[in-house]
């Protein structure tokens, strides 16, 4: 008798040992995360001078009502010839830093755009085909991005958190200043100037470099980005995005914007 409870009470201590070691061993499994949809960036290089280009934006609006603002990231760039940097009595909405990415991408013509940097330039009646292609792919990273303003000082600070989720990334992290609902004059495809068209989603900076910053971005681990900025005292923060998005080689890995 003496022996039979022996033998139990060792095979309980065992199974508790096992148990126990069991347990150590869960709480130390890698979970990967969770797979992201990857959104579009449309970069349109568009101008006020430009007869189209109001048929471009137009394209951009219905993408954005069809698959949603979080999704579809546009910024209209005004540069090249048919960009206007203004006179005494109307406003204009191109800049040194617009024309910057018009040469750099060889643009020869306006309205034309990219579509996540793959695939290289395309006219605006190709657009919804390659969101259509870059929505069905999915991120190597999630972002998430937060912006504080002070009325007082102007200045923005801004907080980008990004995580990898599949393997490790390497590219730029690209933060830009963009601009809703500028009413300014824009030339229309009957050929006559519109004065009060109503501008959406206008590139107006670039926060940290004309090209951004290196960031390499591994699997599992949370990295984050901060920067500052003194928002011209022109702009209406009402109406002020921070769009960050990161790309490499391979074209835009992941892009959100936040509101200021």
């Amino acid at each position: 008798m003496k022996k039979t409870i022996y033998i139990l009470l060792l095979a309980i201590v065992q199974l508790a040992v096992t148990t126990s070691c069991s347990n150590d061993d869960e709480r130390y499994i890698y979970v990967k995360p969770a797979d992201v949809n990857r959104n579009v960036l449309i970069e349109d290089f568009t101008g006020q001078r430009c007869l189209n280009c109001p048929n471009a934006s137009a394209q951009i609006d219905s993408l954005i009502a069809q698959y949603g603002h979080d999704a579809i990231i546009a910024v209209s760039i005004h540069s090249g010839p048919l960009g206007f940097k203004g006179s005494a009595k109307l406003t204009g909405l191109a800049t040194s830093l617009g024309d910057t990415y018009y040469n750099h991408w060889n643009c020869d013509h306006q309205p034309i755009g990219l579509v996540n940097r793959a695939g290289g330039l395309q006219d605006y009646p190709a657009w919804p085909a390659l969101v259509r292609q870059a929505l069905s792919l999915k991120s190597t990273i999630e972002m998430e991005a937060t912006v504080s303003y002070n009325d007082t000082t102007h200045e923005a600070s801004i907080k980008v958190n990004m995580l990898g989720t599949n393997g490790t990334t390497r590219g730029k992290l690209q933060l830009w200043v963009i601009e809703d609902s500028i009413t300014a004059m824009q030339v229309m495809p009957d050929g006559k100037p519109k004065p009060d068209y109503v501008h959406k989603h206008v590139l107006r900076a670039a926060v940290n470099g004309d090209w951004g910053q290196d960031v390499i971005i591994d699997e599992g681990v949370e990295s984050t980005a901060t920067a500052h900025y003194t928002v011209d005292k022109a702009w209406d923060p009402k109406h002020l995005w921070i769009v960050a998005f990161v790309y490499n080689n391979d074209g835009v890995v992941q892009v959100i914007k936040s509101h200021f």
